[in-house]
């Protein structure tokens, strides 16, 4: 759908729900991992080209069990395999549908921070006339407040 104002609501229910519904689909995959930086750089990478070739390759091992050693688990192989595919499967949307939560939430955090400056503009303006606003005036700006530090102050020897 292409982007427009959004106007929309999550019920506290809904919300819910949405929780309810990530926590059975972990449940589902008892199996996860959290593999740290080291694990990661570490291990074989398989992008769709390599997913072909494990698919060959267990193709060739299933048709040609006598070049393997016994100690070669062929079993196990498949089944990595077939995991691999069908992650692979839910991968692909669940990247699909972060991105679509991710652009919403940019979209609608654009939304509202844009109103939060109007609304900012408005208090500024009305502070100068309205008393009782000067003070909400400032806890806004408080946003906008870098921190600042002096710079070194350098001794020349001129």
């Amino acid at each position: 759908m292409p982007y427009q104002n959004i106007t929309a609501t999550l019920s506290p229910a809904d919300v819910q729900e949405i929780k309810a519904a990530l926590q059975t689909i972990e449940q589902k995959l008892p199996f996860l991992v959290n593999l740290t930086t080291e694990e990661r750089r570490r291990l074989y990478k398989m992008g769709s080209k390599s997913l072909t070739f494990v698919n060959n390759s267990l193709t060739a091992a299933q048709s040609n069990r006598d070049i393997l050693p016994a100690s070669f688990d062929l079993e196990e192989f498949a089944r990595d395999y077939q995991l691999a595919a069908a992650l692979t499967d839910i991968f692909f949307g669940l990247q699909q549908l972060h991105e679509k939560v991710d652009d919403t939430l940019m979209a609608v955090s654009s939304e509202a921070m844009s109103s939060s400056l109007s609304v900012y503009d408005y208090v500024k303006t009305a502070a100068k006339k309205t008393p009782g606003l000067k003070i909400l005036a400032e806890q806004l700006g408080e946003r906008f407040k870098a921190i600042r530090t002096k710079p070194a102050k350098i001794d020349s020897v001129m």
